[in-house]
């Protein structure tokens, strides 16, 4: 049976993905509308972004419209993510500005103007069993695994699925660029963004100063020995290796000079202390969590399980096998066959079963509250 023609607006970036996303959505025989979701940006890039989707749209032949969501995306997603660095914790404004502005307010003003579904450019398969009332959805890894971005929506609900689309999930990279090619799409050949979208080429630490003060703070060693120095430990997340700090080494003694020293990495930080604590080497077992405990957990499907799962807790992580429980203290726990490295309080923890589909995440929580 033919799919029938359905009115779809596209979150169009300006980059190669959301582009092919539109374009395939259009040769299926949908009414296309592409949108440039306008959000808070402080290094110009967004102007061109804007014109990069509104050329792709020209190309491929379907209305084009900028949506402001500046306001909505400062309140929602900036704000959070500066509140959680403040409080200590590192937060996923990715995960965020997915279900507040893409899956959130975009989703709302789509539908509200007439549209069937919104379509992004996200790497992520989506099936979908039963009809009507019955209808349950599900979300599945991409079948490009290096850039596949199930780990970033775990917090959408049946509702948003159900008026949702992903075209190029089942697609890997190289194709999505070869189809933009053949097509004479202008981003066939645009580089990927890095990073925090709406920073740009910005630091995030630089970004930061400008809302939290910097405070020296001790940078100690796990045997509780002062090292040097740091500027805040609000800037420091777990498992960061690269320290804008200053260093006093002793010449001599247990810790060794500069040069002999193995990469360190933030392995605790206490926020009221204001110190952080740096392990020796990626392989100190201070980098490592067996069990932690999430909040905010959050079921794709809406119904909460129980049991062994495969999970990860940083983005493009392997995933690793584990169990998930119910939480005496709320939420859940996720506990791994083996030892966790990096595990940063405030990220995402994300599980999926064994045939692939992501069951849900959660928030990782403070290790104190395991």
């Amino acid at each position: 049976m033919a799919e029938r023609r359905k009115t779809v607006f596209v979150g169009m970036s300006g980059g190669v993905d959301s582009s092919v996303a539109a374009l395939l959505l259009k040769r299926r025989g949908h009414r296309v509308v592409g949108v440039f979701m306008r959000s808070y940006n402080i290094d110009g890039c967004a102007e061109r972004d804007a014109e990069d989707a509104r050329r792709v749209a020209e190309r491929i032949g379907i209305p084009f419209y900028v949506w402001d969501f500046e306001e909505e995306y400062k309140q929602r997603v900036v704000h959070y993510m500066i509140d959680g660095y403040r409080a200590g914790i590192t937060p996923n404004p990715d995960v965020m500005c997915n279900r507040e502005i893409k899956f959130g307010i975009f989703l709302e003003k789509a539908l509200a103007m007439g549209a069937d579904h919104v379509a992004t450019g996200h790497y992520v398969i989506m099936r979908k069993t039963g009809a009507g009332l019955k209808a349950r959805f599900a979300l599945f890894s991409a079948e490009d695994s290096n850039k596949d971005q199930s780990y970033f929506l775990w917090t959408l609900t049946q509702d948003q699925l159900a008026h949702s689309l992903f075209p190029i999930g089942d697609y890997r990279k190289p194709e999505v660029r070869e189809i933009a090619r053949r097509a004479g799409l202008p981003t066939a050949e645009k580089k990927d963004s890095q990073g925090i979208c709406f920073l740009g080429q910005v630091s995030i630490g630089d970004f930061l100063k400008e809302y939290i003060p910097e405070r020296r703070g001790a940078i100690l060693t796990t045997r509780g020995e002062k090292i040097g120095e740091h500027k805040g430990a609000h800037f420091y997340t777990i498992g960061q290796r690269h320290l804008d700090a200053d260093f006093a080494f002793p010449k001599t003694g247990a810790t060794g000079s500069p040069a002999a020293r193995r990469p360190l990495y933030v392995a605790a930080k206490d926020i009221l202390a204001n110190t952080i604590v740096v392990a020796e080497g990626s392989d100190d077992p201070a980098l490592f969590r067996t069990e932690v405990r999430l909040v905010q957990t959050s079921f794709i499907r809406g119904v909460e399980y129980e049991g062994p799962v495969m999970a990860r807790v940083r983005y493009r992580q392997p995933l690793a096998p584990a169990m998930l429980v119910k939480s005496a203290e709320g939420g859940h726990v996720l506990s791994f066959a083996s030892p966790q490295k990096f595990v940063a309080e405030g990220q995402s923890a994300v599980f999926y079963g064994p045939k692939g589909e992501m069951l849900g995440g959660g928030v990782i929580a403070a290790p104190s509250a395991v």
